[in-house]
């Protein structure tokens, strides 16, 4: 597959990623507010560690991945 085809399915995956936000919003609204997210928020400051959130992210695209690069 040559970098002409990589840009075309990579733009397409940004443009796909872009409508969902922008229509269904709904579908990222769990993003941060999952058990084992942590916030601490201070009157002067905020600090938001996602950590349950990527390690979804994270399993999710390692399937998508393996999916579509096996061998």
């Amino acid at each position: 597959m040559g970098i002409s085809n990589t840009l075309i399915t990579l733009g397409t995956a940004i443009l796909l990623l872009g409508l969902a936000l922008r229509y269904a919003p709904w579908l990222v609204n769990w993003f941060g507010r999952l058990p084992g997210d942590i916030r601490i928020q201070n009157e002067n400051s905020f600090v938001f560690i996602p950590l349950t959130s990527m390690i979804v992210v994270s399993l999710v695209l390692t399937a998508i991945i393996n999916l579509f690069f096996k061998k």
